[in-house]
């Protein structure tokens, strides 16, 4: 598959940014809670968003509560759970509807998981609930059969991650979250950038293009909407600490 060009030095000239999380800014880590956040990451941010004038966020499929958690910052807007919850940069945040059955269908996975034994990790989220199986990959199968077999019995919304099944609320998907900040002052009529390494990054890729914009993958080649390419968290981090 051919590999896509790096994108350009000015790219972000006049643009609105937007990051995912994982395998983008922090390394891929066996556990959510696992990863490591580089000591010049904030401060890289902060340079990042005074140039953009605030046009800065961070999309992920983390909850807003965890993904703030390793990254107290002030003035930049977050979305967390795949879209479905957002916080403006000056703290509003927009309410998130719980869905009916979340309680029911996180004890099914709870209950699975126990079953399976050691390796599985339930991750609990405002709207959905996700299973990790990085540390138990020969269970993949198993965790994928029944998380599809669970979202057709209860309507929730089956999502594929790297190394991780998760069931959520329908209604929004990261390209969702780029959408609703680009109505949103200071984005405005910016150029939109989404720089994701995942298969739920895709979304963002194509709204970023539908927009005017682009996507940057983070990783190997693949099928994809994005129109550039990084290597590596360290290629992302070169690049905008070259931006900055």
């Amino acid at each position: 598959m051919t590999r896509l060009p790096p994108p350009p030095p000015d790219l972000l000239d006049g643009a609105a940014l937007f990051l995912d999380f994982d395998g983008t800014l922090v390394e891929l880590a066996d556990t959510p809670d696992g990863v490591s956040i580089p000591t010049e990451l904030a401060p890289m941010l902060e340079r990042l968003r005074r140039k953009l004038n605030g046009r800065l966020a961070i999309i992920s499929g983390r909850s807003l509560a965890d993904l703030k958690g390793h990254l107290p910052l002030h003035g930049i807007a977050f979305s967390g759970s795949h879209g479905l919850e957002l916080q403006l940069a000056g703290g509003t945040r927009l309410p998130l509807s719980v869905p009916l059955g979340l309680d029911a269908m996180c004890d099914a996975v709870e209950q699975f998981a126990a079953q399976i034994g050691g390796g599985l990790l339930v991750e609990r989220k405002p709207a959905g609930i996700a299973l990790h199986y990085r540390l138990a990959p020969d269970q993949a199968e198993r965790v994928e059969a029944f998380m599809a077999g669970l979202a057709k019995k209860t309507g929730f919304a089956l999502q594929r991650g790297a190394m991780v099944a998760e069931l959520r609320a329908h209604g929004a998907t990261k390209g969702d979250a780029l959408k609703a900040f680009m109505t949103e002052p200071p984005f405005g009529n910016a150029r939109p950038v989404f720089v994701g390494d995942d298969l739920t990054d895709e979304d963002g890729f194509a709204e970023a293009a539908a927009l005017g914009g682009a996507g940057v993958l983070v990783g190997p080649p693949r099928d994809t909407a994005a129109r550039y390419q990084l290597e590596s968290v360290k290629a992302v981090a070169d690049w905008l600490r070259s931006a900055a």
